[in-house]
């Protein structure tokens, strides 16, 4: 049996910032295990290409604690950056392996892959909020799947385009598309009350300066496949046509797989952890977006692993 004394489940900034602080830090034989085929799939799949990556992620002002020299960049450029960082000899990569369980037995932590079991004596989880992005009540018509999206991935230029969500995400989405396309954000509350001050007023000025609408305090009833477009059906007895719909309504908390990991919840189903990050199982922590309620920052990610990784040696110094 190979044993690990650190694995880090997931390759985001959460899972790379503990990987790289543990290798500074002198931890030996690390291993990351991530679903996906590479490492950020957040940024691969989330941000256009070109995208600015700010360190002080929507007004965040986080001062680096670490040794992770994390700056503001490009979509291209951090990915880069990212590959730098793990190319050390000390960290082993699982990629395309998902997890499926985690286990305490006595002191060392069973992980079961889809491809096969690896043994470790400390546990990170650093998995995101955005694999699965909350869906509206109603259903979207299958038709439409090519122009109803939650992300960027399929926008084009010169398209009238329907943003949904009152969150900073879509805040965000719609002031960048107005720049190409003719937009309007829908908010079924009448005013935006979860946005952060940055987002809040870049949304007022675009709005004040007719780059884009705001639709708020009304809700969406359904949607409609008019003649390849998609029509929007309004609480308000109106309807309009749209070349694309975007969905920008937040993500969940994984909770089934938290709860697989032993990790314990909240009532709100939030996993419960202490000031270092470790959770009610000993050995066992948590970084990156799901320490969040609502996101967080690349910059607060990488903290959490400085932070972690310094709390397993303050307490064994053999990793």
């Amino acid at each position: 049996m190979e044993l690990y004394n650190l694995a880090i489940i997931g390759g985001g900034p959460g899972g790379i910032g503990s990987a790289v602080e543990a290798t500074i830090l002198g931890v030996d034989k690390i291993l990351m295990i991530e679903k996906g085929d590479n490492h950020s799939q957040t940024i691969r799949k989330y941000y256009k290409d070109a995208k600015r990556v700010d360190k002080d992620w929507k007004g965040q002002k986080v001062d680096l604690i670490g040794n992770v020299e994390f700056k503001d960049g490009t979509k291209e450029s951090t990915l880069d950056y990212f590959d730098s960082l793990l190319d050390n000899e000390k960290i082993t990569t699982a990629f395309k392996t998902e997890v499926e369980k985690v286990e305490k037995e006595g002191d060392i932590f069973k992980i079961s892959t889809s491809n096969g079991v690896y043994f470790s004596k400390y546990v990170i989880v650093a998995i995101g909020r955005m694999g699965k992005p909350n869906k509206p009540s109603y259903k979207i018509p299958p038709s439409l799947k090519k122009v109803v999206n939650f992300n960027l991935d399929h926008c084009r230029a010169n398209e009238k385009i329907l943003v949904v969500g009152g969150g900073d995400t879509a805040s965000e989405y719609a002031c960048e598309l107005s720049n190409l396309n003719t937009v309007t954000l829908n908010y079924r509350k009448p005013t935006f009350t979860r946005l952060n001050p940055t987002n809040l007023e870049m949304l007022t000025r675009f709005d004040q300066e007719e780059r884009l609408r705001i639709r708020a305090g009304i809700d969406i009833l359904g949607l409609e496949n008019e003649k390849g477009k998609v029509k929007v059906n309004y609480n308000n007895g109106y309807s309009t046509i749209y070349d694309r719909v975007i969905y920008a309504i937040g993500g969940t908390t994984p909770v089934d797989f938290l709860k697989k990991c032993s990790i314990t919840l909240t009532k709100d189903n939030e996993p419960i952890f202490d000031d270092n990050l470790e959770t009610e199982v000993k050995g066992l922590y948590i970084a990156g977006d799901i320490v969040f309620n609502s996101g967080g920052s690349i910059a607060m990610a990488i903290n959490h692993g400085h932070t972690i990784v310094k709390h397993i040696k303050s307490k064994d110094k053999d990793v």
